[in-house]
């Protein structure tokens, strides 16, 4: 039984822009606060164009010290492709330590078995590896990560350090080929309060879907709602391309984005 104030979004609808393959949990914590919620998903996950370097990382384990998720789909990527070799993160070298940015990439390892090493107390690359408990000279750090478009941060700051750092691609995310039908008639009809953004790259890929589906004054669209951002990067990107962005998360997770949608909606 809910009551109303445990209800915060109802009678407002939320437009979600995450992979779709990820927009199941995201969809039942907005649910569950009364909103009625829209996709528009704005990444499809793919193969990187080349597994090789990725393969060769994952055949040589042993040669490093730390292997540094950033997301799920870097955790899964790894884990299937030393599946395919015989092994898995949980039969990693005993050397080889975990870390992951935010809950969400922690949780996707907990599932395998794999107790990460080190979380940041923020869930954003740049507590990483402010916090990170090791020194980087001589540290060999492997980090598998998107193909194109994301952040290089990590990978320039241990390499500063004097670390050994390698990246290799463990997946790709592009841009679908057009919005659904019911979300893009609901932003017609004026009848979404929200949309919520969890990475700079469903922000890009939004306002491309936008484009080919409104046109040239696609950014009228957003008028009258709110622009709700998971974190830091993404808020950068909602600047960029939508010149404004009306709430952060805090923390820089799901549930945090919620909480700041709640937040901004009250004002409405």
């Amino acid at each position: 039984m809910h009551f109303e104030f445990d209800l915060p979004l109802n009678g407002r609808t939320v437009v979600i822009t995450r992979a779709q393959e990820q927009q199941g949990e995201a969809h039942q914590l907005f649910k569950d606060k009364g909103a009625r919620v829209l996709d528009l998903p704005a990444l499809v996950i793919v193969a990187p164009d080349l597994w090789e370097p990725l393969d060769d990382a994952l055949s040589g384990l042993e040669k490093f010290h730390w292997i540094v998720f950033s997301s799920s789909n870097g955790v899964r990527a790894v884990e299937e492709r030393l599946q395919r070799m015989g092994d898995a993160l949980e039969r990693r070298p005993n050397n080889l330590k975990i870390a992951a940015v935010g809950k969400k990439t922690a949780f996707s390892l907990q599932k395998l078995g794999v107790v990460p090493d080190f979380v940041p107390p923020k869930f954003v690359a740049d507590s990483l590896f402010e916090h990170f408990p090791a020194s980087g000279l001589g540290l060999r750090i492997l980090i598998p990560r998107v193909q194109s478009g994301g952040r290089t941060f990590l990978a320039d700051a241990f390499d500063k350090t004097g670390a050994q750092v390698l990246e290799v691609a463990a997946y790709e995310s592009c841009c679908p080929t057009k919005m659904p039908e019911a979300t893009a008639k609901a932003l017609l009809q004026k009848e979404v309060d929200a949309i919520v953004f969890t990475s700079g790259k469903t922000v890009c890929h939004t306002a491309q879907l936008m484009m080919k589906r409104f046109g040239s004054d696609w950014q009228r669209q957003f008028d009258g709602l709110k622009l709700i951002s998971i974190g830091p990067q993404t808020s950068l990107s909602c600047e960029t391309y939508f010149k404004r962005v009306d709430q952060e998360a805090d923390p820089h997770d799901l549930d945090g984005l919620v909480k700041a949608c709640i937040h901004s909606l009250e004002s409405m």
